[in-house]
């Protein structure tokens, strides 16, 4: 799904939100409670993406991988065990689109430099993106919506609560590529020579912002300043050295109109009602079987539209810290079936299409129903009192 396809959802579900406050389906006062909510959080998006877009193009994803394909002195494990990492750390700091759109290209070029095959790689940029966004706040856009629903908010607190459940998805998701993939991950390999870099002087200032960035987005400040101050020192570093590479396509416009929309029109279902039939599905309570039973509805209702609007339609029963987790669980980890349960997920396809990686859906949808199930319920388990 291209931006001009997603904008245009989001311009529908926008009209149809509106009418919905026109005609006294949704009050005024809940769409603007509504826009309170998830204006800090879309800017964050906005700041976050110009820095990843802008730190990628200075070749620090580049380099970086490169550097972890040298050390891992042509072992082919040990290199794609090093992805895993940077794909975790990427998907916690800087959120599971980062990994999709731009990490994804980046290590299907070093397995190609190193003569590796590529899917190995591409499939482990995806998994980790949606099972790796467990960890902070900042990882996922759903995280950052319930963070404030949690007696601790920070990130330190989000942390203690799902840190262990992100571990065990990670874990699993980690154990399950081998497997399926342990084939094209046997053997050795001759590192190719380091990437060239236009701008060395771009490459590392931009490096010294991420950098800062990191620790900044864990420090309890609201997300979206230490990502805007970063945003606008990569913009003005770029005015410096390459003003060409400025323009408003660094903007994600398109998830801005899309998500918009997305909270407007899940708003009008639930103030028309939707919110009983949800509790009935849902259930209640906080033993293991509740919290399953809340997660499996969330990983099912992801892959039946997308684990956004999932999200949204299922927190009104999310009324307690691990309740909410379990929610978490289920529509981070679980959208891992269909091609459209996770945003990330096409955009991921798009990008393997534009670097010439075929990766038809039914490999992926066949995979994922083995994957995601299991994933989800063994990532469940830390939650159990």
């Amino acid at each position: 799904m291209d931006a001009v396809k997603l904008a245009v959802i989001g311009a529908v579900l926008l009209l149809a939100g509106g009418g919905a406050v026109l005609g006294g389906v949704l009050p005024a006062a809940d769409a603007l409670a509504i826009a309170d909510r998830v204006w800090p959080i879309l800017l964050f998006v906005v700041a976050v993406t110009v820095v990843a877009e802008l730190a990628a193009a200075a070749g620090v994803f580049d380099v970086v991988a490169a550097w972890l394909a040298r050390l891992a002195r042509g072992r082919t494990v040990v290199l794609w065990l090093a992805v895993v990492a940077l794909a975790v750390v990427v998907t916690a700091f800087l959120s599971l689109d980062t990994t999709a759109v731009l990490l994804t290209p980046v290590v299907v070029v070093v397995a190609r430099a190193n003569g590796l095959n590529p899917l190995p790689f591409a499939f482990t940029t995806v998994w980790l993106a949606n099972t790796g966004s467990l960890f902070l706040p900042v990882s996922n856009l759903t995280n950052l919506l319930a963070a404030h629903r949690l007696d601790d908010g920070t990130p330190w607190g989000f942390l203690a609560l799902l840190g262990p459940s992100a571990v065990v998805a990670v874990a699993v998701s980690v154990a399950l590529l081998l497997a399926i993939h342990r084939r094209h991950l046997r053997g050795r390999y001759v590192p190719a020579p380091a990437p060239r870099v236009a701008d060395r002087v771009l490459l590392r200032a931009a490096s010294v912002v991420v950098l800062v960035l990191l620790p900044l987005l864990v420090s309890g400040v609201p997300p979206w300043r230490p990502a805007l101050a970063a945003a606008a020192a990569m913009t003005c570093l770029y005015a410096w050295r390459r003003p060409g590479r400025l323009r408003l396509g660094l903007v994600p416009w398109h998830l801005v109109v899309f998500a918009s929309g997305l909270f407007l029109a899940v708003g009008a279902l639930q103030a028309a009602g939707a919110g009983a039939l949800i509790a009935a599905v849902a259930g209640s309570g906080d033993d293991l079987v509740s919290l399953w039973r809340l997660a499996g509805a969330g990983l099912v209702v992801s892959n039946a539209i997308d684990n956004l609007p999932a999200y949204l339609a299922l927190e009104p029963v999310a009324d307690s810290p691990v309740r909410l987790a379990a929610l978490l669980i289920g529509v981070n980890a679980g959208p891992l079936i269909t091609p459209w349960a996770s945003l990330a997920t096409l955009l991921w396809h798009d990008r393997l299409r534009a670097v010439g990686v075929d990766v038809p859906w039914r490999r992926y949808v066949l995979l994922g129903l083995v994957a995601a199930p299991l994933i989800v319920a063994l990532a469940v388990l830390p939650l159990a009192r």
